[in-house]
């Protein structure tokens, strides 16, 4: 009876992932109770970076195996043998419920605009045939849009165009009719598939994708309202938003120019996974669906692009003036979206909210890390280190430390220790007005910029890895990383040079 209760167990925790996927997170949750308990007197210092470590390692593992279950584990036995505690947590979400709101409706209601989106991007995809105009026009609409509104809003939109992208040639090159799944079709279409062209599409879409996710960072460090913490370090520093533009504009601006140009020369170079056109039967197949949406849609189908474009510039103008909440925006989207559209059916509001709500879980879980982060002090020797240095050499240090750090933890509660402990610095006399603005726009770069390195660090980035999208273009933790890492390197050396050189 015990072997096979055993073996139920090995089969069912945690799904079809690998048994030694299974086996390390086994031993993850046996590690850290010996290490808090056992470690001495910085056990809690030492348990909670491999805490940390292992929750990366479940983000890194997303395509095996989501990481909700493992990361959860991890986190429910921090809270029981006393990492953090239950209102610690609760804490963390509910100064993070805005972004949870924004996940739980924002999300939902652009899936209520896909249609019109799909429209203006099929236009825009079989309309520049240059890949490198293509890349740039979504980085750069992603960075303009990030600067005003927020960047999962936008990561939100540019996922639900892809989706609509793949959607569309799967089911040709599958054999299947636009729009019938039953509808078998044997032309043209179906016979120039050919084999890899799947492949190289991925490729192309992943492209796009990494393109427009570093074109959010872009544009988020630009303004107050681009990413949560410039609003966090505007109030400290006491900028409105004219200052805040200004404050930051000497090193967010020479970032945007490089970053526009580092995206032509991957595009050129074809390196790092980038350089994949188009390939000229999927072409074919989008340019196809085009043509034959067009002479098919009823005045019904124009009226719904019509509501949903309408919509949108609401949205816009909402986020821009920030009427309410992006989440209570979002809702007020998906109310209207649906209402002027037919789409009152509880069945049919349900599958908007397949995508984001397992994301919204794992955010809870990963403020449950950050929560432990914060009561176990693993950042503060950093900021002691920083404020040891004078000048230059503090900001740069600033600029390196922080960035590091946001690389593996929430770039939003990086500039939250950072920027309160420069706060408190300067009331205590030990750093200048005029230090302290340089090290708090030194704050703002680096939690935006080195941040792209990896998933962990911006909850845009995180939220593409565990996407839907995201299996069927094979973008994974690894290759993420590994597309995003020239831009890290070229924008941060860029964000750097550009603050060291204008003091």
């Amino acid at each position: 009876m015990s072997s096979r209760l055993a073996r139920a167990f090995a089969q069912h925790f945690l799904g079809h992932s690998p048994n030694w996927y299974k086996r390390t997170v086994l031993v993850f949750l046996v590690v850290n109770p010996l290490l808090f308990f056992l470690g001495g007197q910085h056990s809690g210092f030492i348990s909670g970076w491999f805490l940390l470590a292992e929750f990366i390692f479940t983000l890194v593992m997303a395509l095996r195996c989501y990481p909700l279950q493992s990361g959860g584990l991890l986190a429910i036995e921090a809270v029981a043998i006393g990492m953090t505690g239950p209102a610690a947590v609760y804490k963390e979400v509910l100064t993070n419920l805005p972004v949870i709101l924004l996940l739980m409706f924002m999300v939902a209601g652009i899936y209520f605009l896909r249609d019109m989106l799909l429209f203006v991007f099929t236009k825009l995809l079989v309309g520049v045939r240059s890949k490198v105009m293509l890349a740039l026009a979504f980085m750069f609409a992603a960075a303009f849009l990030s600067a005003f509104l927020d960047a999962l809003t936008v990561t939100a939109v540019i996922i639900t165009v892809a989706s609509g992208f793949y959607g569309v040639y799967h089911k040709v090159a599958s054999g299947k009719g636009f729009d019938d799944e039953h509808d078998h079709r044997d032309d043209t279409l179906v016979n120039d598939f050919r084999e890899g062209d799947l492949g190289r599409f991925r490729a192309f879409l992943r492209s796009l994708m990494m393109h427009a996710v570093v074109g959010t960072a872009l544009g988020g460090v630009t303004t107050m309202v681009g990413e949560p913490q410039n609003l966090l370090i505007a109030h400290m520093a006491n900028w409105d938003f004219g200052q805040f533009f200004l404050e930051v504009a000497p090193v967010s601006i020479p970032v945007l120019v490089v970053g526009l140009l580092t995206c032509v020369l991957l595009e050129n170079l074809g390196r790092f996974g980038y350089g994949q056109d188009l390939p000229g039967s999927v072409r074919e197949i989008l340019e196809d669906f085009e043509r034959r949406e067009g002479t098919r849609r009823d005045a019904s189908g124009t009226f719904r692009i019509l509501v949903q474009a309408l919509v949108a510039v609401l949205l816009i103008v909402g986020l821009a003036f920030h009427v309410a909440e992006v989440g209570l925006i979002g809702l007020a989207v998906i109310i209207v979206s649906t209402a002027f559209t037919g789409v009152t059916e509880e069945g049919r509001l349900g599958h908007a909210f397949h995508e984001a709500l397992p994301f919204t879980a794992l955010l809870v879980v990963f403020f449950a890390i950050v929560a432990v982060i914060h009561d176990q002090h693993l950042f503060a020797p950093v900021l002691d280190l920083v404020l040891a240095f004078q000048g230059r050499a503090q900001l740069a240090v600033m600029f390196g430390a922080s960035g590091l750090l946001s690389m593996i933890s929430d770039n939003v509660f990086v500039a939250t220790v950072y920027v309160s402990g420069i706060k408190s610095a300067l009331e205590q006399g030990l750093i200048s007005t005029a230090q302290f603005n340089n090290l708090a726009v030194a704050i703002n770069t680096s939690t935006n910029i080195p941040s792209i390195a990896t998933p962990n660090g911006q909850v845009a980035f995180l939220f593409l890895l565990t996407s839907g999208l995201a299996p069927l273009i094979r973008l994974g933790y690894g290759r993420m990383v590994w597309m995003a890492l020239p831009y890290t390197v070229i924008l941060s050396a860029t964000a750097l040079v550009a603050k060291l050189t204008l003091l």
